[in-house]
C-alpha cells in the first residue's frame, strides 16, 4: 500500500512539473511540442542518472523506484502527449515536421538517457 503511494504522489508532483514546463512553453515558442520534446529529453537524462547514481543508493529503494523512476518521470514524461502532437502535425500536412520531431524525440531522448547513466561517473 505504501508503494501506491509513493507512485500517486510522484505522479502528481510529475504531472504538475510537466504542466508548468509545458505551459511555459507554450508561452516563449506558442507550440507545445517544445515542452513535450523538452519534458522527454530531461526526463531521459533523469532516469539514466537516476538509475545509475551513487547519491540514490543511500535512498529507500522504493522511494528511487516507486515515487522517483515511476511516479514522478513517469508522469512527467509523456508519450501519449507525444504521439498526440505527430498526428496532429501530420494531420496539419506537416510532413516533414512531424519526422524531424520524431527522429530529434528518439535521438535526444537516447541520448540523454546515456548521458544520464554516464554523468555519475565523473
Amino acid at each position: 500500500m505504501f508503494n501506491i503511494l509513493l507512485v500517486a504522489t510522484g505522479g502528481a508532483t510529475g504531472a504538475v512539473l510537466r504542466y508548468i514546463l509545458t505551459n511555459l512553453s507554450k508561452i516563449l515558442f506558442t507550440s507545445s511540442i517544445y515542452g513535450t520534446l523538452s519534458v522527454n529529453i530531461l526526463g531521459s537524462f533523469l532516469i539514466g542518472y537516476l538509475i545509475t547514481s551513487d547519491y540514490v543508493k543511500n535512498l529507500s529503494q522504493d522511494f528511487v523506484k516507486f515515487f522517483l523512476i515511476i511516479g514522478l518521470l513517469g508522469s512527467f514524461t509523456t508519450f501519449s502527449a507525444f504521439s498526440y502532437e505527430v498526428v496532429n502535425l501530420i494531420n496539419s500536412k506537416k510532413m516533414f515536421i512531424s519526422f524531424l520531431y520524431i527522429f530529434i524525440s528518439i535521438f535526444f531522448c537516447i541520448l540523454f538517457a546515456y548521458l544520464g547513466m554516464i554523468t555519475n561517473k565523473f
